[in-house]
Order: C-alpha cells, then structure tokens, then sequence
C-alpha cells in the first residue's frame, strides 16, 4: 500500500474558501483516506511523511482549456512534423504543466487517446480529459488552409487541433468518430478566432441544426459539447441547442449571461491567451493578420468575466495557451484577481471546474475519497495568489495520486 502524511498543514477547502488550523492529511493508494486538525496519526512503517513547516495543503489545479500538441506557432515548420516528434514535444510540456501544479488538464482540440493513456500509465504529466480533434466547417476556425489551396481537407489520422465536418451528418459521423476514439466531450467552433487568419471574429459558424447533432450525439454517449465562441450571436445559438459550456466569451452581453445562468452552462474564459499574445506581438509567431484581430476580444475580456462573475455563472480556469506562450498558464490567476475575490478564481480551478469535467468529489477537492492529487506551498493563496503564480518560490511539493514528485 502507497500511504503518505502531510503534517503541520493549513488544509484549503476550496468549496467554502476556507483555511483550517494547522492540521494533516493522510492518503492510501492514491486516494485522500483521512484529515484533520491539530495532532497527526501515528505515521506506521512504510509511510512517507512530509512536513508542510505551516504551509498550505490545496487540492491540485484543473486548467479546462489547454492545447497540448500546439507547442508551435511556426505552422511552416510544424507541417514537416511526426506525428511522433509532435507528442513527444507535447509530452514535454504535460510534465512542465505538471511542476507549474496543474494535475489534471482538459484538452479541447489535438490531445488524444494515446496521449492520455501514456499519462496514465506513468509518463510525467497532469492527468488528461482529450477532446480529439474540435469541429469546423469548411472555412471556419479550425480550417488553416492557406487561401490559395483549394484541394480538399485531408490527414484525419494526423495530430492536428480540428477537422472539417459540413452539415448535419457530417456532424454526426464526426461525433462519433472522436467519441469512439474515447473522447470525454466534444468541441466544435462556432465563432471566428484570433489563431485563424482567415476568418472574421464576428462570424457565426455552423447552424442551430448542426450545433443540435453534436449535442444529441454527445449526449447519446453521455458526454457534452463544449463551443469556441466569443459574440451573442454564436453563444445563444450554442446555448439554445443545448451546449454544456462556452470558451472564451470576451463580447459577451447581459443578455447572454442570463442565458448562461437559465442553462446552468459553464463559461471558461482565457484572459492570459490575449495579454500574452499582445506582450509579444508578432514574435510570439502568429500571422499579422491574427495579431491584428487581438484588440477585438482582448479589451472585452475582463469586463465580461465581471459581468459574469456578479450574475453567478459558472467559471471555469482555462489558459489556452499556445506554443512559446506556455510558461504563463499560471497567470490567469492574476488576471482573474482583478475583478474576483481570490476564493473564487481558486473555485474555478478546482471545484467548479471538477463539476464540469464530470469529477465532482473525485477532483479538486480534499475530501477523504478523493483523487490525493495535492499542492504543498509556503504562504496562503486566499491572501495573496502569488503563491501559486509563484511556484519558483512558493511551491515547495506536488503531489499526483499520493505520490510527491
């Protein structure tokens, strides 16, 4: 049996933000089996004790929208990939995801199958939910043909972030294309994007009708869909057809939070996407034309997450980050901190973002029963987030299923 003790703890309770006396955890074969205050069981032969020296117990992060095969934006070199030397690359930075204290991420477009289970199996790496490739009609944001090709899309078997599928069959055979593949949920791209240079941000993609495949065929295989999607128009299309969350969301209105709190759906915004893409600029390697389209949704973030948050939406942490921009993942916590108590952005790292994955109890929590998937850090984040915006300084274990790393 794997056991492990953590002593002279303050235990974070991420569903009522609160913060115990100093107390202890103690987990069995990768499970929480018990906590408490003030003074620790006997630790036994053969378990492994740390002392937290007064630090913070948390329940490891959740990032719901990340992309681990985009570690490039060069696409001129990326087209001359392996698919073996695109995973190992993408394994890569599941293990600095890993040291940064995310324990479980959410891939929405590339991640799939073999990727997960190598993570599973032991490869160093958050656990990972995949949603294979996302869907976009021909000409949306997940077709990065140049203009001049007009040969038809082809290499489904690549990695790749999306594949093309047009109308309501189409749909649906990709749906079940992606959830034999064991998908967890589906996404499909309903609104331009700043990644796609071809595209306009206010264009609605994909009509109410096929937006209504995706759905019954997710739900036929108990999963949801997820949309990209950042306009009125395009979320309340989504939302109306029955999708369970929305990425993005920066120009979002009062109506559509309402919409977003009628459905009880899930909103995962990506502030730090824009602010890191905008500090770089054209070196971060993206087309002039997408840098272009920045200003569009960056000025817009932050006052949507306001909007939203003061309605009582469902918020979830999400960074997608891409390529060179990686390193950041941690600092959507600031971003968020400007307009939400620090309890609350923590919330959506882990309670609330475990609900929308389908862990709630198993995630994100230090329940006794749950996943031992934990964080060790100096100092308290419900007084100051730079303790996990930090980790160079403040993160002094993490620990994936009882075992720190």
């Amino acid at each position: 049996m794997n056991r492990l003790l953590i002593t002279n703890a303050h235990l974070l309770h991420p569903e009522d933000g609160t913060r115990t006396d100093p107390g202890w955890l103690e987990a069995a074969d990768g499970r929480i089996a018990a906590t408490g205050t003030g003074r620790p069981p006997a630790a036994g032969d053969g378990v492994r004790v740390v002392d937290a020296q007064g630090g913070t117990v948390l329940p490891g992060l959740i990032d719901a929208h990340v992309h681990l095969l985009v570690t490039s934006l060069d696409l001129r070199d990326v087209a001359d990939w392996t698919p073996g030397y695109a995973t190992v690359r993408a394994l890569a930075e599941a293990g600095r995801m890993l040291r940064r204290g995310f324990t479980t991420v959410r891939d929405v477009g590339g991640a799939d199958h073999g990727m997960a289970r190598a993570l599973a199996e032991g490869v160093p790496g958050p656990r990972l939910l995949h949603g294979g490739k996302a869907l976009s009609q021909t000409g949306g944001h997940g077709d990065l043909r140049p203009l001049g090709d007009d040969a038809l899309p082809c290499c489904e078997a690549r990695p790749h972030f999306g594949r093309i599928a047009d109308g309501v069959d189409a749909v649906r055979a990709a749906a079940r294309d992606e959830f034999r593949k064991g998908a967890r949920h589906l996404k499909v791209l309903l609104s331009g994007g700043v990644a796609s240079p071809h595209d306009e941000i206010a264009a609605v993609q994909y009509s109410e009708d096929e937006i209504r495949a995706a759905v019954e065929e997710a739900e036929n295989h108990n999963r949801y869909v997820t949309v990209h999607a950042y306009h009125p128009r395009a979320i309340d299309r989504a939302l109306r057809a029955g999708v369970r969350c929305v990425e993005h969301g920066n120009l979002l209105d009062d109506a559509t939070v309402a919409l977003l709190v009628e459905k009880d759906a899930f909103l995962v915004p990506t502030l730090v996407a824009y602010e890191q893409t905008a500090r770089l600029g054209a070196a971060s390697g993206l087309p002039p034309a997408s840098v272009g389209k920045l200003a569009e949704v960056r000025d817009r973030g932050l006052e949507a997450l306001e909007r939203a948050h003061r309605a009582g939406v469902n918020l979830v942490y999400g960074s997608d980050l891409l390529g060179p921009l990686h390193p950041a993942q941690l600092e959507e916590f600031t971003l968020r901190a400007r307009v939400q108590p620090a309890a609350d952005v923590l919330r959506s790292a882990t309670t609330t973002a475990a609900r929308l994955l389908g862990l709630e109890g198993e995630i994100g929590t230090l329940a006794p029963g749950a996943h031992a998937d934990l964080l060790v850090v100096d100092g308290d984040p419900l007084a100051d987030l730079t303790v996990l915006t930090r980790p160079e300084k403040h993160l002094r274990h993490v620990v994936k299923a009882g075992a720190p790393i």
